[in-house]
């Protein structure tokens, strides 16, 4: 898959690409994977997405596999813990809201149909033809945002949300030169 288009973004980095060529953007509606991208995504903010990205498996570790009844149940000792834990990137905010989060996402009936309200449950299909194209957020972005702040959620602002639907594939924004495109279209 060496001399096959993709997205600028996607560089040249092994997990990268990998990353780009069989996850990012294609629609996801498993509540633990979705929660797992919500917290990486907010524990992305500030850095870089493959900074994250080379840590994942260090963040399954640490968070449980993403379990968020287990997380909710953390107590004062596993933050200590998770702040300790050089695996994932150790900011008392970030660890906070992944907690925090968990709580808010049991508390949501169906945290899947909720998320997939913002796009009316189908993939929005972006016909993008350079990366200047696509936004940082979206109006639907910023509604999700709205919703899920007012549900409790944290670090879950419009361009962190927008990533979420870009990775979690409520949105299709691979270019359209790139092989990735219409594969995802067809899902």
């Amino acid at each position: 898959m060496k001399d096959l288009e993709r997205c600028p973004w996607a560089g040249s980095d092994p997990l990268y690409l990998a990353y780009h060529d069989t996850e990012w953007g294609v629609p996801l509606r498993d509540p633990q994977r979705l929660f797992e991208l919500m917290c990486l995504e907010g524990a992305q903010a500030g850095l870089s997405w493959i900074t994250i990205l080379r840590r994942r498996e260090g963040y399954r570790a640490a968070f449980d596999g993403f379990d968020a009844r287990r997380i909710a149940a953390y107590t004062d000792a596993d933050r200590d813990r998770l702040l300790a834990d050089a695996r994932i990137v150790r900011n008392r905010a970030k660890v906070a809201a992944c907690i925090g989060n968990a709580r808010a996402w049991l508390a949501v009936a169906d945290p899947v149909q909720l998320l997939w309200s913002f796009v009316g449950s189908t993939p929005v299909q972006n016909r993008w033809q350079a990366m200047g194209q696509v936004p940082a957020a979206t109006d639907a972005s910023l509604a999700m945002s709205k919703a899920l702040r007012g549900l409790g959620f944290a670090f879950v602002g419009p361009t962190i949300c927008y990533a979420l639907m870009q990775s979690a594939g409520l949105v299709n924004d691979h270019l359209v030169s790139c092989f990735r495109h219409p594969q995802v279209r067809a899902l």
